[in-house]
């Protein structure tokens, strides 16, 4: 995704908490996403990881089933 937009992340990390709970009488699950990219300035960085979050398999694949809360940090 960095490339298509022409930006160089440069190094990151990603931290990713699972919780489980209950939804009613069943149970779910929710993941907070939260994105380090310190080479990027803070506008571009949420952008990005907005964007890679819209096209991103797994994203895709739990949209609607789980929340999933992405963040730049």
């Amino acid at each position: 995704m960095s490339r298509k937009q022409g930006l160089n992340p440069g190094n990151f990390s990603i931290t990713a908490k699972v919780s489980l709970g209950t939804v009613g009488e069943a149970y779910g699950i929710a993941v907070d996403l939260e994105v380090s990219l310190p080479d990027l300035p803070k506008d571009q960085a949420e952008a990005l990881v907005a964007a890679a979050h819209q096209v991103c398999p797994y994203s895709r694949a739990t949209r609607g089933n789980i929340e999933v809360n992405v963040k730049a940090v």
